[in-house]
């Protein structure tokens, strides 16, 4: 049985972190790949910069996939602002019309209080008449 050169080692340990699903909470680093493949992270920069060259590689697409994801959220979050405040405007419409309707009502009562109480008083000031 042949033992795995380290350049070897380091591959098989960078396609072990890279496979699987693309949102693993730990990300793909220098140190990551180096352990797994029990190899020094000097001896990695020195001997292996095309494994490094990988390692940034795909440090960068997880950076692209993550700007994305955070693009797209912020365009959600923004859409979905633009919706409130389209609700927000036409709910301090909707606020300032009942707000007009109520006082309106409110005068119209007081007016009709006030006719009935000069009614009240008319029909109290009277004498009544007995009829014989």
């Amino acid at each position: 049985m042949t033992a795995l050169s380290p350049a070897d080692r380091l591959k098989q340990a960078l396609a072990t972190l890279t496979a699987g699903p693309s949102d693993r909470p730990e990300r793909v680093t220098v140190s990551a790949v180096c352990q797994l493949a029990n190899i020094s992270r000097n001896s990695l920069y020195r001997y292996h910069p095309d494994v490094l060259r990988a390692v940034r590689e795909h440090q960068g697409r997880e950076v692209s996939r993550a700007s994305l994801r955070l693009r797209q959220a912020v365009q959600a979050q923004q859409a979905e602002l633009i919706a409130l405040r389209d609700q927000t405007t036409k709910l301090a419409a909707l606020v300032d019309h009942y707000y007009g309707a109520y006082r309106e009502a409110q005068a119209l009562l007081t007016r009709r209080e006030q006719e009935l109480a000069e009614l009240r008083r008319r029909l109290d000031s009277k004498p009544a008449r007995l009829g014989r």
